[in-house]
């Protein structure tokens, strides 16, 4: 096996010493949001967002303002990657269905899919305005038909972005707040005096945002850790180098820390995209952001086999993979650990990130070992229930549950079971004993 990396990013070491630094920052504001409510947050988005309006909540009025500086091809475009979006939502949805089943004779179980009853969905916008955030999260809850959408973004060049809130808007959002980073994450999910806590926080954001999130995780649901974009290009010699490098610079300008990977079996087309990535960096608009994720955080991996490609797929998770090779359809056949795949050169992760309907709030920094991405079935919660319909199922079941009780020691639950059977079978159990053994073949 020989798999040779031809380009490093920044040591783990110094990654963790970062991460360190956010934790800490992180644990800080939020203890201080949570003590002193909305005026924190009104110190927080002066200090980082040089922005203090009146309300953060905008009006209706307000609103239709923002939108009305839209253009209809503007808003156009919009409505059609949202209804991409909600078909796709819509057709999971429908996947998932209520079941009620007798599994014995008179012994009903069945589970119940029920909407998280309200929801926090973070749209980045500080350095680019994420229009598609909206969609992915506030859409995607309104198919799942969740009752409070609240929407928080950050002020965009000092005022709301009329984009992202025309999508929050008509994505079903109830509340649109417009403030960002750690203190819109800790509004939502603390609550403030003018802000009522949610039972749910979603969506992407920076490394702040991420680390936000997982530490109020357990006080409300998340989505997932969705940090800094990452993107992997899989590919051998059926495509070209500028092909690889646009697709991994095209997602490097998202942050300073955006890993961008390249895999290959080809020397020279590793070779060629490095060169490329120096010639694209040289007329890319974008390129002071995306120089900076490159150097610190671009790889290329050189691989003998496709079977070591996919090892080292699997290993680094990536959020968004992109596989442009003689055998796309093995990459989806074979790949464990993913954000979301795009299959073959007619497939790129910014139709994904915009447009074609799939959702963009993916897993990043491994999370992809444990969890798919943001979808319908995250706004649900699946519950269980169970009834029993006849007195012969209550004493059979009654009899099975009170000795597997006696048998861990549970003497009060087996007195539940037992006075069932009492009850409903008529057998007379004495208080701190197991049913009978005979009493299951009646």
């Amino acid at each position: 096996m020989a798999i040779e990396v031809l380009k490093r990013g920044k040591p783990e070491a110094e990654r963790a010493e970062d991460d360190a630094k956010t934790r800490a920052a992180v644990e800080a504001t939020l203890a201080d949001i949570e003590a002193r409510g909305d005026l924190a947050v009104r110190e927080l988005s002066e200090k980082f967002d040089n922005y203090s309006p009146a309300s953060f909540k905008l009006s209706q009025q307000e609103i239709d303002d923002l939108i009305a500086q839209l253009s209809p091809r503007e808003l156009q475009d919009i409505k059609f990657a949202q209804e991409q979006v909600r078909n796709f939502a819509q057709a999971q949805r429908d996947s998932m269905l209520d079941i009620e089943v007798e599994t014995m004779p008179g012994v009903i179980l069945g589970h119940k899919n029920i909407p998280v009853q309200s929801v926090g969905c973070y749209v980045p916008g500080g350095k680019f305005p994420m229009v598609a955030s909206a969609h992915m999260s506030v859409a995607t809850a309104s198919v799942a038909k969740v009752p409070r959408i609240i929407a928080c973004t950050p002020p965009f060049k000092g005022k709301p972005n009329p984009g992202v809130i025309a999508a929050m808007h008509l994505g079903g959002a109830h509340e649109i707040y417009v403030m960002g980073g750690i203190q819109a994450v800790g509004a939502m999910a603390l609550g403030t005096e003018t802000i009522d806590p949610v039972h749910m926080i979603v969506g992407p954001g920076n490394a702040f945002v991420a680390e936000a999130k997982r530490q109020l995780f357990g006080r409300v649901g998340i989505d997932l850790f969705a940090g800094p974009t990452e993107t992997m290009v899989i590919a051998d010699e059926t495509v070209d180098a500028e092909m690889c490098a646009t697709d991994l610079l095209g997602q490097a300008e998202h942050g300073y820390n955006s890993p961008a990977v390249l895999l290959t079996n080809s020397r020279k087309l590793a070779e060629e995209t490095l060169s490329e990535i120096d010639r694209i960096l040289e007329i890319l608009p974008t390129a002071e952001t995306a120089r900076v994720s490159w150097e610190e955080y671009g790889e290329a991996i050189l691989c003998d086999t496709y079977d070591e490609m996919l090892q080292v797929a699997d290993d680094v998770a990536s959020e968004h993979v992109q596989v442009m090779t003689d055998r796309d359809d093995w990459f989806l056949e074979h790949m464990t650990c993913y954000g979301a795949l795009f299959l073959g050169p007619r497939t790129n992760v910014a139709n994904g990130d915009k447009v074609i309907g799939t959702n963009h709030t993916l897993p990043t920094k491994k999370a992809g070992r444990y969890t798919g991405g943001l979808w319908v079935g995250k706004f649900l919660k699946t519950h269980s229930y169970q009834k029993v319909t006849t007195d012969a199922a209550a004493a059979e079941i009654g009899a099975y549950g009170s000795r597997l009780c006696m048998l861990e020691g549970f003497v009060g639950h087996a007195e539940q079971c037992n006075l069932r059977v009492r009850r409903y079978g008529g057998v007379n159990v004495p208080y701190g004993e197991g049913a009978p053994a005979q009493q299951a073949a009646e």
